[in-house]
């Protein structure tokens, strides 16, 4: 996906809109490292951030194969004894 975009003045400074579905499918809204190189701007996100609890089921309730793998575990006996 290609989309030229003008910066913006944002006080004393210059910003890019990133649209909010580039941010989530890249996972930018925890933070980004923005990299220079011989191309270009490189954009990524911040490695090492852990999600919590909730948001590691959110994410995994929004993708059916991760549900399924879990569902696996569950019926391969790993949480055998953990239900009390």
């Amino acid at each position: 996906m290609e989309v030229i975009r003008k910066p913006i003045q944002i006080g004393n400074s210059k910003g890019v809109r990133i649209p909010a579905t580039l941010i989530r499918s890249y996972r930018l809204d925890r933070g980004f490292v923005m990299k220079a190189t011989h191309d270009g701007i490189l954009i990524s996100p911040v490695s090492g951030l852990k999600l919590s609890m909730e948001e590691s089921f959110a994410a995994m309730a929004k993708d059916d194969s991760d549900l399924s793998t879990a569902l696996e575990w569950v019926e391969s006996g790993l949480s055998d004894g953990l239900e009390d």
